[in-house]
């Protein structure tokens, strides 16, 4: 089996979970928490990733959780076992819910790349007790500690960042959880990609909707079309609802790995595809997006996607619809665009 580093060294300290009930959460997306449940008493997975959530769904051996908030059942939980995330804002974010969840006395084990700043854990989970480092390896660092004061009580609403996005005569109020892209700013290939856009009908997609700022600016400006944003994390699924909730807009929000729970074709499939999962450059989402968009379009529907302009999209987009535009693009952003 190949695990993670992060992973590894989790293994080489299996002896901290024997027999407890762990709660899994954070930046994790191998087959760990299967191969833990031989030694835990119980293994629960919590996680804002859609994808890995259907790879363990219909695992028997673990009970998987899917949510921006961790929904199941806390009260037999006494371990958690956290994989340290990319953004320290989306580890604070994590820390301070789980540990709400949960009773005083539950231990926590802490583990992640050296890279992704895990070394601030023990500062982090200071007013919560004793957090200290116990291996070394893969250039990984693991923790444990012990949750001994009484966590504060975790209110989602509290965690949302604002900010006000004037483009193209329209005002609008954009809402964003820690770990989504574009938290609290407003990417620049997102805004070439709405200055770019034409007049927009039927059923649209924004992919990879992130807060909702593509979508909302779509539905703002064409309130008629039938819009559906899709997101593989439910933190931005959950931030996307939030803008257009404040923002007094309409559309349906799906957690989807890729194509794996949209129904139906589209007349548009807009995106500002992601390209890095974790620490990780990773463009097999897009590629899958370019790839099997044929099958997800009306006759005449149209693929619009803004990537970095050293991403060599074109060819892909070309195999799979016969053709590739480029209606707009600057020194590091480019719009390609294709129809069925």
């Amino acid at each position: 089996m190949s695990y993670s580093a992060a992973s590894q060294v989790a293994l080489r300290q299996i002896e901290f979970f024997e027999n407890r009930n762990v709660l899994i959460a954070g930046e994790l997306a191998d087959a760990f928490p299967i191969e833990l449940a031989q030694t835990a008493a119980s293994v629960t997975v919590f996680t804002t990733n859609y994808g890995f959530y259907r790879s363990l769904a219909a695992r028997p051996q673990v009970t998987a959780h899917f949510g921006a908030e961790f929904d199941g059942d806390a009260a037999s939980i006494d371990m958690i076992l956290l994989y340290w995330p990319k953004a320290k804002a989306e580890a604070e974010y994590l820390m301070a819910m789980l540990l709400a969840k949960v009773a005083p006395g539950t231990e926590i084990c802490v583990v992640g790349e050296n890279r992704s700043g895990v070394r601030s854990a023990e500062k982090m989970f200071g007013p919560f007790g004793p957090l200290t480092k116990y291996d070394s390896a893969r250039r990984c660092s693991f923790y444990w500690g012990r949750c001994d004061h009484n966590a504060p009580a975790f209110v989602l609403q509290d965690w949302f960042r604002s900010y006000p996005l004037e483009l193209g005569g329209q005002s609008l109020t954009i809402r964003s959880l820690p770990g989504v892209f574009s938290h609290g700013e407003f990417d620049k290939g997102s805004e070439l990609l709405l200055n770019t856009l034409p007049a927009l009908h039927g059923k649209v997609l924004d992919f990879g909707c992130g807060a909702g700022v593509i979508g909302a600016f779509m539905k703002a400006n064409h309130p008629d079309i039938d819009l559906e944003l899709c997101d593989i994390s439910a933190l931005a699924i959950a931030s996307a609802q939030e803008t257009f909730r404040v923002n007094q807009l309409e559309a349906r929000f799906t957690a989807t790995d890729v194509y794996s729970d949209l129904q139906g074709h589209y007349d548009f499939l807009i995106s500002n595809p992601p390209f890095h999962a974790g620490l990780k450059t990773f463009y097999a989402a897009t590629e899958t997006l370019i790839a099997e968009a044929p099958q997800h379009l009306t006759t005449g529907g149209e693929l619009i996607i803004v990537a970095n302009s050293f991403l060599r999209y074109p060819p892909l987009i070309e195999a799979s619809l016969g053709h590739c535009e480029q209606p707009a693009g600057n020194n590091k952003f480019n719009i390609y665009a294709a129809k069925k």
